[in-house]
């Protein structure tokens, strides 16, 4: 049975399991009859999707700006709201285990996409009346977490079933869960050091680090057909004095950013330069260049750009809080027509000191 034929026959239960566990959550304000209807129309759409066979639905990201709209009105929390979408894949995945059916890797990446969707729209909307909070950050980690696992574990079931090999689409799928996992972790540990201001500062070599870079690049090209190059720069005393584990996050960051949006067959070029007194670390891609006026944007908490919406928007923020707490900045220039060179810059260490 297919995931379309799953969610037909099973409909009804699936969204009284959700509603079961939204009233779990004492906590929770009633819902009035509109607000209420976010979960089934979002599942309807998830079945009107796989009958189309499509990888997303356009429908999903409108109405989960809606719903989203509503929920703050009713007093919701941005927590919640995830913690709404999220009980989704929980009830669809559950029944599906006890009812012993079998979800294909495509067809749990079309629920993934959907619910990565209509998440990022319910919470953009959220928070374009309302401030971020660490509560929203905590809401964000705990769906991404959640949703990282579930995915990776149902995918090695499949692979532990032996009806597919480990090298070949499943397999990679589990390698790009793994690897958004192990950078989820990486990127939230990052923003707990800034939030509780704990910077451990140290000198760095820069092209020292970017050779360390490197290796991490080329697995996440690796992962997408693309190939990644680091152009060593040419001062051999060029250093910074910075976290190293938040320099690598910030850096790390703007790399698979490069990598999720360049073309298939693309190239993402990392380089450094340094002038007297600044250094400057360029991650350069192929993603086509950006509309007009949109750059800045990018900063945004929760904004995404591109038709990968996987994650949900906040890396560059928190890329850019990095930056900004060793006394630097993050910028990003497009190219028209080829792609976009982000910037991270630095003040230079002492060169009286190197």
């Amino acid at each position: 049975m297919n995931l379309e034929s799953f969610l037909m026959k099973n409909r009804a239960e699936i969204i009284d399991r959700c509603r079961i566990e939204t009233a779990a959550r004492r906590s929770l304000p009633r819902l009035d009859e509109d607000s209420e209807r976010g979960i089934p129309l979002f599942v309807d759409q998830l079945i009107n999707t796989l009958r189309l066979n499509l990888t997303k639905n356009p429908d999903v990201a409108h109405s989960a700006t809606q719903h989203g709209k509503d929920l703050m009105g009713e007093g919701f929390t941005v927590a919640q709201v995830v913690h709404g979408y999220g009980d989704v894949c929980q009830a669809v995945t559950g029944l599906a285990v006890e009812s012993d059916a079998s979800i294909s890797a495509d067809d749990f990446r079309v629920l993934n996409r959907c619910l990565d969707d209509a998440i990022a729209d319910a919470v953009t909307e959220f928070f374009r009346l309302h401030d971020l909070d660490s509560d929203a950050r905590l809401g964000m980690l705990a769906h991404e977490v959640r949703n990282l696992i579930t995915s990776a574990t149902l995918t090695f079931d499949t692979l532990k079933s032996g009806s597919v090999g480990l090298v070949g689409a499943t397999g990679g799928l589990l390698d790009r869960l793994l690897t958004r996992l192990g950078s989820l972790v990486d990127r939230s540990l990052a923003d707990v050091r800034l939030s509780a201001g704990t910077l451990v500062r140290e000198r760095i070599d820069v092209r020292r680090f970017l050779v360390e870079i490197e290796v991490a690049a080329s697995l996440f090209g690796k992962v997408k057909g693309i190939t990644c190059s680091v152009v060593l720069p040419d001062d051999v005393g060029l250093s910074v004095d910075a976290d190293p584990h938040i320099l690598s996050s910030i850096v790390i960051n703007l790399v698979q950013n490069a990598v999720k949006f360049t073309r298939r067959g693309g190239h993402v070029t990392l380089g450094a330069r340094g002038t007297a007194d600044r250094v400057q670390i360029d991650v350069a891609d192929q993603c086509g260049g950006l509309p007009p006026g949109t750059a800045e944007s990018l900063f945004r908490p929760f904004e995404q750009r591109g038709k990968d919406r996987s994650g949900v928007g906040l890396g560059l923020m928190i890329a850019r809080r990095g930056a900004q707490a060793h006394d630097g900045e993050v910028q990003v220039r497009d190219v028209p027509g080829t792609g976009c060179v982000f910037t991270v810059d630095l003040p230079r260490s002492d060169t009286d000191d190197n």
